[in-house]
């Protein structure tokens, strides 16, 4: 026993110690579950911001029209690797994402940036989202609830 300590201030100290040890760990979780959080937001913003991007240069001409086509990107992919400017003499590529966000809620590394995203084609309904022919909107595939009381699906 250090000097100068009686065994009650001791036992006090810990009990001290360990109640705000208790009091801490979750105040640290719910840090950390913000922090995923402004990523999410974050991330969701980027993506957006570059499904439209890509939706207006369709619709100026820089990306060569197809018939039966909504003028938003087939792929997330595509976002980063770039499409031909159909406006350009020069052989020219219009890139509007330098790499695609993770999905921060998806703790498996392997899985490509893409695959983290839940899809939603033009055709498909805000309510019941679904793959398609293009990519209108992305979506989070946890059913997990934010620290807002929001479900992630319908950020």
């Amino acid at each position: 026993m250090p000097a100068g300590f009686t065994l009650i201030e001791l036992v006090v100290t810990v009990a001290v110690l360990a109640l705000l040890a208790t009091l801490a760990i979750p105040m640290a979780e719910v840090a950390v579950q913000r922090s995923k959080e402004q990523e999410l937001h974050h991330a969701l913003r980027e993506i957006r911001e570059a499904i439209d991007a890509y939706k207006q240069a369709w619709g100026e001409g820089h990306i060569l029209k197809k018939v039966d086509e909504s003028g938003y990107p087939p792929t997330l992919d595509i976002l980063v690797d770039g499409v031909s400017d159909a406006t350009s003499p020069l052989p020219r590529k219009i890139y509007f994402l330098r790499r695609l966000p993770r999905n921060p809620l998806v703790d498996t590394p392997a899985l490509p940036a893409a695959e983290t995203w839940g899809k939603r084609s033009y055709a498909s309904s805000a309510t019941e989202p679904e793959d398609g022919n293009d990519v209108y909107d992305v979506y989070v595939l946890s059913y997990g609830v934010g620290l807002n009381g929001i479900p992630y699906r319908e950020w």
